[in-house]
């Protein structure tokens, strides 16, 4: 791949190859969350490993990782991520079935989802979100017309992801679960799936989602906790109330980068789940404005790059784009909803930002797709696009 600009004719400026404001936020966010990971995780590592840098150390290979598979990624043209598509989905449903094989997969406060190899484990579920998004953007291009017309093309995806959604629920995994079929449910409803289909399937799905939710008393208790967290505040509320107390601590500038407390041991998964409140804590409303305002901004560039893709004909790396851009901008809302206290808690990392291995490899292979769908975008001569067919629901809109 070329590192020159693209002429775009006498008198105009020349047009980069790459979408520097999505590499640039992307690469804000990684630091960013370096810093928080390193700043949220001192205490927890001193007293865990003797060393207090110990999750900042593994955070910076696990990026050195998830960068290097990304330069990797950028050089895999997006024909090949289509066609590779179902053998993706195939391989994230054996991760996940290999996790609920007892003597396999990780055990880590009652749940099962990870796979341990050595010192390193890995969560399928993370993997799963990318490839469902890949797999069924490609399924959107070859089945655009059943999607659009017949209720078995929006019956089958719906049934894929729930044979996923049981797996992921039998580790549990009820987070997964949610941002998984929100994203699936949007990027069919973009694909132009028709409404009253597109309603009712919602409808099911909220509800089987509730009835998931009440079976089991500790889902219910998160449920019932978060609308209340002060009744209880040292059991049930006790991640919550601490939350929001990081929070109230920040006001409007923080209390300083480092200076936080509830990051040493009142604040349970600070450097995970939590990292957003300590964050809050230490930099201030300000400052989580900022982090919130650039993530924004990168999902805003995801769905500015799915709808290039879609003008200009070109429906995998639209549908991709804009599959990504709702994951994410998904996981970001549903993170920041439970440390806010706006949604139960449940367990979920912020994009690029909190400390764990396979959600920021996949993150960054995510960034990479969608900089090599733009990428495709802008070297393309103009007679290579294809022609374009009928209207989606983001084009129509």
């Amino acid at each position: 791949m070329s590192a020159q600009a693209l002429p775009l004719g006498a008198g105009t400026r020349p047009l980069p190859v790459w979408d520097l404001w999505l590499l640039g936020t992307a690469a804000l966010l990684l630091l960013i969350g370096l810093v928080m990971v390193g700043s949220a995780s001192m205490a927890i590592a001193d007293r865990a490993s003797g060393g207090p840098l110990f999750y900042l150390y593994r955070q910076l290979a696990y990026c050195g990782v998830g960068i290097g598979l990304g330069v990797a990624v950028l050089r895999v043209p997006m024909a090949l991520w289509e066609r590779l598509g179902p053998y993706l989905l195939v391989l994230g449903v054996m991760l996940i079935g290999l996790v609920l094989v007892p003597g396999v997969g990780r055990e880590v406060n009652g749940s099962v989802r990870w796979l341990a190899f050595g010192p390193v484990n890995l969560q399928p579920s993370e993997l799963m979100k990318l490839f469902m998004v890949i797999y069924l953007a490609g399924y959107l291009v070859r089945r655009e017309e059943e999607v659009r017309t017949r209720f078995s093309g929006f019956l089958k995806p719906g049934l894929l992801l729930g044979l996923v959604g049981v797996l992921l629920l039998l580790e549990p995994d009820f987070g997964a679960v949610a941002v998984l079929s929100a994203t699936v449910l949007g990027m069919l409803f973009l694909g132009g799936v028709r409404l009253w289909q597109f309603a009712l399937v919602v409808l099911l799905a909220l509800g089987a989602l509730a009835a998931v939710a009440i079976s089991s008393p500790y889902r219910l208790e998160r449920l019932t906790t978060f609308l209340d967290p002060w009744a209880d505040p040292f059991n049930s509320g006790f991640q919550l109330t601490q939350a929001l107390i990081a929070f109230g601590r920040g006001e409007w500038l923080g209390v300083g980068l480092g200076a936080g407390v509830q990051k040493l041991f009142y604040l349970p998964e600070a450097h995970t789940d939590f990292l957003f409140a300590v964050l809050a804590e230490e930099l201030g409303l300000l400052g989580a404005l900022g982090v919130l305002g650039l993530f924004t901004l990168l999902v805003w560039r995801a769905f500015a790059i799915g709808s290039r893709a879609l003008r200009a004909g070109r429906r995998y790396p639209a549908y991709l784009a804009l599959g990504l851009g709702l994951w994410i901008a998904l996981q970001v809302i549903i993170s920041v909803g439970v440390n806010t206290g706006l949604l139960p808690t449940k367990g979920l990392t912020l994009p690029l930002m909190s400390y764990g291995g396979s959600s920021l490899v996949t993150n960054c292979i995510a960034i990479a797709l969608l900089l090599r769908a733009d990428y495709e975008l802008r070297t393309a001569p103009p007679e290579t696009l294809p022609a374009r067919r009928g209207k989606t629901r983001e084009e129509e809109a």
